[in-house]
């Protein structure tokens, strides 16, 4: 069987309906192969392409079958084409040892390419923190650029591609701005997204330090931390000592020592009341402790 002429009679419409684009006035689009080398990725992807598992499902996946999806691209001022959705498939391309892909070529604008971008990799379930947060900020700066062309814009708009809230979507636009080393940590869950919102609110400088004294003490930020860190920049009295002291103020240890009953009744009398057994119990620690 030629993989290559069944995929150009390939339609559009159910592609086009899992991205939401539009299908073209003729109903029909010719897929076309396009030398790897002329394709090159998207400026500022914010999707990493990882040799993990899923990766290797898709390379074996394109060993055996081919390219069952095409990808799409634009071309370039410069000559060649920028892949708009299909990263992915390019590099199991290369693995393969493939040297062309199928692809739909659209004359798409920056705008609608960032959008598509994002929406054809926005619902895998294995994205990260920092790729969503870069992918949403980027998405939202394409459609406020729209304006008028997209009809308004709302943040749950802005998430329905990826059923997400709102809220959601906008903790995620506020994280995008941490320095990239803090995103990395929130990643691996070294900073929780609710501590990231607020170190987001940080400038440039503290931002720096916040990873400075982590990565000295390897402290756990916690959301008490996080909200003072954030309250004191806003005030202008963050400093690098402030930030080292507020992160590395001991934190109570909470102890629970559990005494049995039938030990406890050993040494008291069943006239005690709980209340006289606690009091002599504190008495004698007292004194103990006095006496080291």
């Amino acid at each position: 069987m030629n993989k290559t002429g069944s995929a150009t009679k390939v339609k559009l419409n159910s592609f086009d309906d899992l991205f939401g684009i539009e299908q073209p006035q003729s109903g029909i689009e010719q897929v076309q192969e396009i030398a790897l080398t002329e394709l090159h990725g998207f400026k500022e992807h914010p999707f990493k392409v990882l040799d993990d598992e899923k990766m290797q499902e898709m390379i074996e996946s394109i060993r055996e079958y081919g390219v069952l999806m095409p990808g799409i691209a634009r071309p370039m001022k410069g000559g060649g084409y920028e892949i708009i959705a299909g990263h992915r498939r390019k590099y199991a391309c290369e693995m393969v040892g493939l040297s062309t892909m199928p692809m739909f070529i659209r004359d798409y604008t920056d705008d609608e390419a960032t959008i598509i971008m994002v929406d054809s990799n926005i619902q895998r379930e294995d994205i990260l923190p920092s790729e969503k947060s870069k992918a949403y900020r980027m998405k939202y700066d394409a459609m406020k650029h729209q304006g008028s062309k997209a009809g308004g814009l709302t943040l749950g708009e802005l998430g329905e591609a990826a059923g997400e809230s709102a809220k959601t979507v906008q903790r995620y636009i506020w994280i995008s701005r941490l320095a990239d080393e803090l995103l990395d940590m929130v990643d691996t869950k070294k900073i929780g997204i609710i501590q990231a919102v607020d170190l987001s609110f940080l400038s440039e400088d503290a931002q720096q330090w916040v990873l400075a004294v982590i990565q000295e003490t390897n402290v756990i930020i916690t959301t008490q931390q996080s909200a003072m860190l954030k309250e004191s920049d806003k005030k202008g009295e963050l400093t690098l000592p402030m930030v080292r002291m507020l992160l590395e103020k001991e934190k109570t240890v909470e102890r629970k020592v559990i005494i049995k009953a039938e030990r406890i009744n050993s040494y008291f009398p069943v006239t005690y009341s709980r209340k006289e057994i606690e009091n002599i119990i504190y008495q004698l620690l007292d004194n103990w402790k006095n006496n080291q």
